[in-house]
């Protein structure tokens, strides 16, 4: 364990950070920027000493559950986070379950697309955020938002590409699983999808493929097939994917995009 790059990193981080940040009154001006150690470590819920001790390269080898709780204390960002966990030679503690909230600059990027439909995913794929668009083109996604269960457990039309998307679905779940051991969501999920048996089947087979760019014709009850570009931005952050659905420019799709 580099234990002066260890005590480099929290160091500066502490004093990155303002008491306003954690919930802490200022209390007067201090002597030095940041947070105080006693405040990080209260934070964190152990002793000022074994936190001070980390700080001077002098403490032991952190414990995963002891480096959850300073990251937490220090606010740090996923990636921060991962770093925290290298640096004391730690394998990282799984988190209990895909993050399901979305950010407030993503849930704009959706607003700003009115000519382009567009979902938020979560690891499962569960849909949590979408614009009018994408519920035009999609239908309604609040009856029925997890792609992965429309892939293998609807009866309803599928769309061109739906041999090559369950592939994709099972490979971003298989990851998931090994990501997210304790989410009962998703474990309840996977459960249900082994009623299917082409699922069975992909998951038995591991595949590995990621989503990319794809074309795909949709059948939409109203307007009949629609030829579409499906496009994936990924939030690495927050283990989330926006899936942008445009058309060509020109006729036809692009037209009927407009009335949509």
């Amino acid at each position: 364990m580099p234990r002066e790059e260890l005590a480099r990193f929290l160091r500066d981080r502490r004093r990155g950070l303002r008491p306003a940040d954690v919930g802490l009154p200022a209390a007067g001006r201090r002597r030095t920027p940041g947070l105080r150690r006693e405040e990080v470590a209260g934070l964190a819920t152990m002793s000022v000493d074994y936190y001070a001790r980390l700080e001077q390269a002098r403490g032991p080898r952190p414990s995963p559950r002891i480096l959850d709780s300073i990251a937490d204390a220090l606010r740090l960002a996923e990636a921060e986070r991962r770093h925290l966990f290298r640096l004391a030679g730690t394998n990282l503690s799984p988190p209990p379950g895909p993050t399901r909230h979305v950010r407030p600059y993503v849930a704009e990027l959706l607003r700003r697309l009115p000519e382009a439909g567009a979902v938020v995913t979560d690891a499962t794929y569960e849909i949590i955020a979408w614009n009018p668009l994408a519920e035009a083109l999609l239908g309604d996604l609040r009856r029925e938002p997890n792609l992965a269960r429309r892939r293998f457990l609807s009866t309803a039309t599928q769309s061109s590409g739906a041999e090559e998307f369950g592939e994709i679905a099972v490979a971003r779940l298989r990851s998931a699983a090994a990501r997210y051991p304790r989410d009962e969501r998703l474990g309840r999920l996977i459960a249900d999808l082994r009623g299917s048996d082409e699922f069975v089947h992909i998951w038995d087979t591991n595949p590995v493929r990621t989503p990319g760019h794809r074309r795909k014709t949709l059948e939409h009850p109203e307007l009949g097939p629609l030829r579409v570009n499906c496009d994936v931005l990924a939030v690495p952050d927050d283990d989330q994917q926006v899936v942008f659905i445009t058309a060509d420019p020109g006729p036809p799709t692009a037209r009927l995009f407009r009335r949509l």
